[in-house]
């Protein structure tokens, strides 16, 4: 730890501090995403690097609503492997980790909880992590996201890629919001658009509305680069309006949901 302690981290504070913090009941929330290739103008770290400072903007936003665990940076990846750099983590034993943190949450008496995810291929992993956390407890609710589905409508009205498939890996979207947070990290001028997904009306990726068939093939059979999407017409103004919504649209989820109740278990035996 460097600096003076946050108290919405939950590495910063004591035992008996985190033992205090049970009785107001804040969300506790594990942010988690990726090691992987982002083609040749973003580096290895972006999904990590995204979610943890929408989660960090948003703690500092709302410090007696939410405590934030340490941040977990690998996710399922084998798809991606074909890409040197790409640290993968098999999603049974990602299922079965992320529970373990969940539950040991659980342990210390703490009910809500929130998975903030940063890479696309770890949400059916960290739905059913989730589910397994919610399953083997009492009074628990564990749920999880993916930050562009809280700024949808705005991702729709502002981007300047096409839909779908501007903005699915490496593209407009995560490219804009680096160049907000790190704009001296950003390549752009190795940016190039790449879209390998063949037309269809079913079968699409893109981050700000997914196709209604779900396919995840090697990512090599469907870029040439390790983009899929268009990241050139990415600008930090874009960025910083993107980042600023999902910041303000994660502190008003975090506020909800420590307040979201549901009736009690009833077995219908």
């Amino acid at each position: 730890m460097h600096g003076e302690r946050k108290p919405w981290m939950w590495e910063h504070l004591t035992w008996p501090q985190l033992r205090q913090r049970v009785d107001d009941q804040p969300v506790v929330v594990l942010s988690i995403a990726s090691v992987e290739d982002h083609g040749p103008h973003l580096p290895m770290d972006v999904d990590n690097f995204l979610i943890r400072s929408i989660c960090e903007a948003t703690g500092e936003r709302i410090q007696d609503q939410m405590l934030l665990l340490p941040h977990l940076p690998f996710g399922f990846e084998t798809h991606h492997m074909d890409y040197p750099g790409t640290i993968d983590i098999a999603a049974d034993h990602l299922v079965d980790f992320v529970a373990d943190i969940g539950l040991s949450v659980v342990r210390h008496g703490f009910k809500r909880i929130l998975i903030a995810n940063g890479h696309g291929s770890n949400m059916p992993v960290l739905d059913l992590a989730a589910r397994k956390i919610n399953n083997q407890s009492e009074d628990v609710l564990c749920g999880s996201f993916i930050w562009p589905s809280l700024i949808l409508d705005t991702l729709r009205q502002t981007r300047q890629s096409k839909y779908p498939g501007g903005m699915a890996h490496a593209g407009e979207l995560e490219t804009a919001v680096y160049l907000h947070l790190n704009e001296g990290a950003v390549a752009m001028d190795l940016a190039k658009a790449d879209f390998g997904f063949p037309p269809s009306d079913f079968i699409y990726h893109d981050l700000a509305g997914m196709g209604p068939v779900n396919l995840a093939p090697w990512h090599s059979q469907i870029s040439d680069q390790g983009v899929v999407g268009d990241p050139t017409v990415a600008t930090r103004e874009n960025g910083e309006r993107w980042f600023d919504a999902t910041v303000e649209r994660m502190a008003e989820l975090v506020v909800e949901f420590r307040n979201w109740h549901t009736k009690p278990r009833t077995d219908h035996h």
